[in-house]
């Protein structure tokens, strides 16, 4: 009697996990993969004209044409080598500067520490458009405090919108708004690090820059790997920077990354079959660069350990 009592509660705490989790797996698989599934199956139709006369217009299966298309675009080529360029600027600034004001948040005799990272992560919170805008107001000519100052001391004005430097215009808002949020990653990971570590480091004799290079950064690669993957998507979706610029320089073209020409052909276009395909590429590109940076942090942090 006392095993049939108990068997109905047993059942229904095994099915507890399920029912807890069935919501998030309900979102993903209407928000996240049923979107995905859409996306592939426009990229293998194409909008064709049957028919005499005007002929109508019908949706037809063309395999992988949009594909082949996609990979033929020359200012799709053209934009992935601008994000690529970007990307050159706006990783290695990030996680260096993310890495660096998480040492100094973490070393001993840094004052004004709770200020200083409060300071750090408030561009986080900005929206990127916002901070587009901000920092375009800035970039113009006629109203940039920037250019103001140095023409008052007799240097010319700043060109913020040129061929090379719109590259470091985009990668500095972006970097604006990344560090905070990687720094925060970072200095969570070493607050986590045992103190008695650093405490018998000092009592070898070594200094805080030592501590730094041979202790808490190579107990920081787990979280600079996910720091580095985090940043190295935001580099491939690199979208409301540039788009939010363009109306106030003609250097931004209305295609100048990939984000943009995917949004160029669905909506300006109206080839929103072309635009799925180039999107699914985009997509599986993201994926690849990632688990590759995965692969090759992995692999030097094994041949470390050795």
């Amino acid at each position: 009697m006392t095993v049939n009592k108990l068997a109905p509660r047993r059942r229904g705490t095994a099915s507890a996990p399920y029912l807890m989790t069935a919501p998030a797996v309900a979102l993903f698989v209407v928000f996240i993969l049923v979107p995905i599934g859409y996306a592939i199956w426009l990229s293998l139709h194409a909008m064709r004209v049957r028919g005499a006369g005007f002929g109508i217009r019908t949706e037809v299966f063309i395999g992988l044409e949009n594909y082949l298309d996609a990979f033929r675009d020359s200012a799709l080529l053209e934009s992935l080598g601008n994000m690529l360029f970007y990307g050159l600027i706006m990783v290695p600034a990030t996680m260096g500067l993310a890495l660096l004001f998480a040492l100094l948040l973490d070393a001993p005799r840094v004052g004004g520490k709770r200020y200083s990272r409060i300071t750090i992560f408030l561009p986080y919170a900005v929206p990127g458009v916002i901070a587009s805008l901000l920092w375009g107001f800035i970039y113009l000519p006629a109203v940039s405090p920037i250019s103001a100052a140095l023409e008052a001391v007799g240097l010319p004005a700043a060109d913020f919108f040129g061929d090379a430097s719109i590259f470091f215009s985009i990668a500095n808002i972006a970097v604006w708004g990344s560090v905070g949020f990687n720094m925060v990653v970072l200095y969570t990971t070493l607050r986590a690090i045992p103190k008695e570590l650093y405490e018998a480091a000092r009592l070898d004799g070594s200094a805080e820059w030592q501590i730094a290079l041979k202790i808490k950064i190579p107990l920081l690669r787990p979280a600079l790997i996910m720091t580095s993957v985090f940043t190295l998507i935001g580099m491939l979706q690199v979208f409301s920077e540039p788009a939010t610029l363009r109306p106030m320089t003609n250097t931004i073209t209305q295609d100048w990354v990939p984000l943009m020409r995917v949004y160029q052909q669905a909506f300006v276009e109206n080839d929103i079959y072309l635009g799925a395909a180039t999107s699914v590429l985009l997509a599986v590109a993201t994926v690849l660069l990632s688990l590759g940076a995965i692969g090759v942090f992995r692999i030097r942090t094994n041949r470390s350990e050795r």
